[in-house]
């Protein structure tokens, strides 16, 4: 399922912004995609900020093609002037063919060699779909999605795999602990380990601390009836004690004067 604004702090704050779920023919490879436009005043900025999907995103805007590593920190980012970006949130399949060590990027990003062929030719037919008609985000997507299928496919059975414990770490119904999640794998916590490692360049545990973050800002944001102790207990966090550490460490600000900035 796409959910619109998870990941994003306040919502509100953002310019044009839309995801859009990947292609059928691309689902293996993709999560879905972000697309998000622009045209700020002169003289004015728009401060985006993020708590990002444990997960490998690639991007192209107008002048280049960049791979972004998992983060383990919240970003931001500042908008000036006009202009889009359309990225791909990568599921495991896509990512082993794009980059062999992941965890080299954690916290990180790389601009892709423009002078090799498949990257200028990604570039430039996303460039060119985002200045077609009214649909131009939905031919952008198709385009990108051509690219990684050609690049990706076909997915064998490790990257299946590993697509399986992002689905289980991070789906509908994740597990809230490693040990879990071996469980429903059935592999050991120590094969889980090595293949979020692969394939994410983060430990199971660190992504599972972040999904439970995204859903507790999200819950904070939005449920403001709901007390912080009800919403730690659901989540699986020790006691509210814990939550407001997870915001302080990460977020740099604690559960309430979050509630109070995002819904003020």
């Amino acid at each position: 399922m796409v959910n619109p604004t998870r990941g994003v702090l306040y919502p509100a704050r953002l310019p044009q912004f839309h995801r859009l779920p990947a292609p059928s023919a691309a689902t293996g490879l993709v999560a879905w995609f972000w697309i998000p436009e622009w045209d700020i005043a002169p003289g004015r900025s728009s401060q985006q900020e993020i708590v990002a999907y444990p997960a490998l995103n690639l991007v192209v805007d107008a002048e280049a093609v960049t791979l972004s590593g998992a983060t383990t920190r919240a970003s931001h980012r500042d908008l000036r002037g006009s202009g889009w970006a359309v990225g791909a949130l990568l599921r495991p399949a896509a990512v082993s063919a794009l980059i062999e060590d992941p965890s080299s990027l954690v916290d990180g990003e790389r601009v892709l060699d423009h002078e090799a062929g498949d990257v200028a030719a990604l570039r430039d037919a996303v460039v060119s779909a985002m200045g077609s008609d009214e649909r131009h985000r939905e031919r952008a997507v198709e385009a990108f999605s051509r690219w990684l299928e050609e690049r990706a496919s076909p997915i064998g059975d490790p990257a299946r795999q590993a697509n399986a414990v992002m689905d289980v770490l991070m789906g509908d119904d994740p597990a809230l602990t490693p040990e879990e999640a071996a469980t429903r794998l059935a592999v050991s916590v120590r094969t889980l380990q090595r293949m979020t490692h692969r394939y994410v360049g983060l430990s199971p545990a660190a992504m599972i601390r972040r999904r439970r973050l995204q859903e507790a800002a999200q819950r904070v944001r939005e449920e403001p009836g709901v007390d912080l102790a009800s919403i730690a207990a659901e989540l699986g966090y020790a006691d509210h004690a814990h939550l407001t550490r997870d915001f302080q460490t990460v977020l740099g600000i604690a559960p309430r004067a979050y509630r109070s900035e995002a819904i003020g």
